[in-house]
């Protein structure tokens, strides 16, 4: 029997929060509230939710800043809830990393739709995609090949694990910590600066094709993939 998906709805509004982990708990997902940022956080960091409803109007801090909070570490996907409907609101909610954006007032149905298609994209189960085009560069995990401008690259396993990571996550900070969790695995026992190494190497093989400047160092944080050069 495959286990629950994992769901942190956060919000302000009692009725809402009641309203969806009602409807979500019926589907069969395990639902986790909290009311404001503080409590978001704690249950972030105690559940690891697959996903998370994010109302941007909180008290104390929005929405916003808990959203590029945990962009600058996971990659958890992030549904925003909100009561504007200016198009500036939501380009800027999409800017942070958030995956969808849902305006109040809205149907429990349709949110529950947009939540199964995210995580049925992001599914390790075979349901993501095996073969991700993006821009110059084609990655088939079928294959175990990565072929940028018509130039096939010569990985090592973890080099391709990494490269498909940040494909996976274009414009993303992950700090050294996130992407050694993400791709080494947390048991993993080997030192950050594995991922700086792997990078260069990663940054040598690009620059055959002419794409070097694809990651962005971020000082002081770690390292996104722009797709930039």
């Amino acid at each position: 029997m495959a286990m629950a998906h994992k769901i942190l709805i956060v919000d302000d509004e009692a009725p809402i929060l009641d309203a969806v982990s009602y409807a979500l708990r019926r589907e069969g997902y395990k639902v986790t509230v909290a009311m404001n940022a503080e409590a978001c956080m704690r249950a972030f960091n105690t559940e690891q939710p697959d996903l998370i409803v994010l109302d941007v109007m909180l008290p104390s801090v929005s929405g916003f800043d808990i959203c590029k909070k945990i962009r600058t570490e996971h990659d958890t996907p992030i549904i925003l809830l909100t009561a504007r409907t200016e198009e500036q609101d939501r380009v800027q909610g999409l800017e942070l990393g958030a995956d969808d954006y849902v305006v109040k007032p809205f149907s429990v149905r349709e949110l529950s739709a947009r939540i199964k298609g995210i995580l049925r994209r992001r599914s390790p189960s075979g349901q993501q995609q095996k073969k991700v085009v993006w821009g110059d560069i084609t990655i088939d995990e079928s294959r175990h090949e990565a072929v940028v401008s018509g130039h096939k690259l010569d990985l090592s396993p973890k080099e391709f694990a990494l490269l498909a990571f940040f494909i996976r996550n274009p414009g993303l900070v992950f700090s050294r910590q996130a992407l050694l969790d993400r791709v080494w695995g947390k048991d993993a026992y080997v030192d950050e600066r594995t991922i700086d190494v792997h990078v260069s190497w990663l940054r040598g093989k690009l620059s055959q094709a002419g794409k070097d400047k694809w990651f962005k160092t971020i000082r002081g944080v770690g390292y996104k993939f722009s797709g930039e050069n």
